[in-house]
């Protein structure tokens, strides 16, 4: 499960413009009321009212600025312009929560096609997933490894932190820039089990039962590869992955897996969810999948 859409399809089609010549409404007929012999008698004739002259008192000047805006209406404006300034963080973080919790529960998938305040796009490839806190979070290392480890949530805090801020670009093409992760570098867990040496890549598991994602050891190693426990300078959030994923900075978003839950040292480098259904395992940005994106770094 990733923010990624699935492998892009047909757009959907713009609505059609309207017809220039239809009108805005429906139109409207006018017919006689009345029949001529019941139409009142004609008024006597009397003298037209006087047309004052365009400057003269009382008449429209066509060339006036309107009326004086007032102090109080000025400092109003400003006041609910900055309390909308002011609000718009909290408003963003309630629409991604919201967003991300009908997503996690939408079998028909459309809702990850729904972008929010913040560019993202939520994409499941389970029907569900759980969730898991603090206190009960593990995060699994093993395979080709000389000292399987599990760590807790409060031990990956306690190891030193990384801070990338970078582009995210999804294969299907939208783009959020300059957005702060926050981790491990996965190399410094790799040297703290030590890798043995016949393992030639990293296999990563995640929680929702259904996604997975690979890299070489090369790619892992990387001082932009992270396990990310904060992005945008807050904890990481269910809906985003949390309390763990990966962060593969230069290569497209799906493959930095969400809701990491195991490392795993392997001899070869093993297709992931999305590399099954046919996008490219090296998924450098702009280099890879038939894109000419910029590159993240």
């Amino acid at each position: 499960m990733n923010e990624t859409t699935p492998p892009p399809g047909p757009a959907p089609s713009d609505p059609p413009a309207p017809d220039p010549g239809t009108p805005a409404g429906p139109g409207t007929s006018t017919a006689a009321g009345a029949s001529a012999a019941s139409d009142p008698a004609p008024a006597p004739a009397s003298a037209p009212a006087p047309v004052p002259e365009p400057h003269s008192e009382g008449a429209p000047d066509p060339d006036s600025e309107g009326a004086p805006v007032g102090r109080r209406t000025v400092l109003t404006v400003l006041g609910l312009g900055a309390a909308g300034v002011a609000a718009a963080p909290w408003l963003q973080r309630g629409l991604e929560a919201v967003l991300g919790s009908v997503a996690d529960k939408d079998p028909t998938k459309l809702t990850g096609l729904l972008p929010n305040g913040g560019g993202f796009r939520y994409y499941s490839v389970a029907a569900s997933v759980p969730r898991r806190t603090a206190a009960d979070y593990r995060l699994t290392v093993g395979g080709l490894v000389e000292r399987p480890a599990e760590f807790t949530l409060a031990a990956l805090r306690r190891l030193p932190q990384t801070r990338l801020v970078r582009d995210v670009q999804c294969v299907t093409g939208w783009r959020v820039p300059d957005t702060p992760f926050e981790g491990v570098r996965l190399s410094e867990l790799l040297d703290a089990v030590g890798v043995r040496p016949e393992a030639r890549a990293v296999r990563f598991i995640c929680f929702d039962g259904a996604y997975s994602e690979s890299l070489t050891l090369d790619q892992a190693r990387r001082s932009d590869v992270v396990v990310c426990l904060r992005m945008r300078d807050e904890p990481l959030s269910h809906a985003h992955g949390g309390p763990v994923r990966l962060y593969v900075a230069p290569m497209y978003f799906y493959k930095s897996a969400k809701w990491l839950s195991g490392i795993s040292l392997t001899r070869d480098v093993r297709p992931g969810y999305w590399e099954e259904r046919g996008y490219d395992i090296d998924a450098w940005v702009g280099r890879s999948n038939g894109r000419d994106d910029a590159p993240t770094v």
